[in-house]
């Protein structure tokens, strides 16, 4: 691993915000899931260094990132919109040169926007089990909503964890149990119900923009997923034809169950990112 491994925070507007940055190199982004945090990514975190600047994210509310707060003093609500808004601040607060976002969840949501409204700051996108796509019809808003019932959630969502995890190995079993204590606490019920909340919103659907993204874009689908399942993550790959599909059998943290072989998708991928497009190849 080339270059030293910091621990850092910076001021966004959903907070100030904890990140790892290790490695030098052209940048990647890991933008971890709701109710998770930066360490999902730890087996990448190494061998991505070895070449690039590695830089996890805790998102805020979660890990070790403050909790925002509104202007009375009172907790703001984490939605999906406010995490856009804060990878923009980080984008710029870092001054970091066009990054590889590799993106879970509702980081995928995060990291599309940023594509979309920056696409100066954004070499290519890992969409991994990826938000921000679904039809906001009946059906689904009225599962958003439900999600987002307090009540609801804390009885449901730490069994739910497990089985969108479906854990094979120590990581994806450490990463079930973490977020599933969680899940069961005052303050982490609230996080993860104003995000399920948010994705009811126009402001959360990336439908009617889907059309203007013209980032290099890897969608890696984990096909086990009980959550973001596989025929979703088949609309995805519709609103996105310029997309290189794949998937591996794993559920929502593909990369976590997976990660030889989710870095053997993504490597090849990454190094892509920097070739000249047609038409920009240095004249020198």
């Amino acid at each position: 691993m080339k270059g030293t491994a910091m621990d850092g925070s910076i001021a966004t507007r959903g907070g100030r915000v904890s990140y790892r940055d290790t490695g030098t190199g052209r940048p990647i982004l890991l933008l971890h899931a709701n109710l998770h945090d930066s360490h999902d990514f730890d087996p990448l975190i190494g061998p991505l260094a070895e070449q690039h600047r590695v830089i996890a994210i805790d998102w805020p509310g979660h890990g070790n990132s403050e909790t925002p707060r509104a202007d009375s003093g009172a907790p703001a609500e984490v939605t999906a919109p406010l995490l856009a808004d804060t990878l923009e601040d980080i984008v710029d607060g870092l001054d970091l040169e066009p990054a590889v976002l590799i993106g879970n969840s509702v980081g995928g949501f995060a990291a599309t926007r940023l594509a979309l409204n920056r696409p100066d700051r954004v070499a290519g996108l890992v969409l991994v089990n990826t938000g921000g796509f679904a039809p906001l019809n009946p059906i689904t808003r009225g599962v958003f909503r439900l999600m987002g019932n307090p009540a609801i959630s804390r009885r449901v969502l730490p069994a739910l964890v497990r089985g969108y995890m479906q854990p094979r190995n120590a990581h994806d079993r450490a990463i079930s149990d973490r977020v599933s204590a969680r899940a069961r606490t005052a303050e982490g019920t609230a996080v993860a119900t104003a995000l399920w909340r948010s994705f009811t919103t126009p402001a959360a659907d990336l439908n009617p923009r889907a059309a203007e993204l013209r980032t290099p874009t890897l969608i890696v689908w984990g096909s086990r997923d009980i959550v973001a399942a596989l025929p979703y993550g088949h609309l995805v790959r519709k609103r996105l034809p310029h997309a290189v599909f794949r998937t591996l059998p794993t559920g929502h943290v593909v990369f976590a169950s997976e990660p030889e072989k989710f870095l053997d998708l993504v490597t090849p991928f990454v190094a892509s990112t920097s070739v000249p497009a047609p038409g920009n190849e240095s004249k020198l």
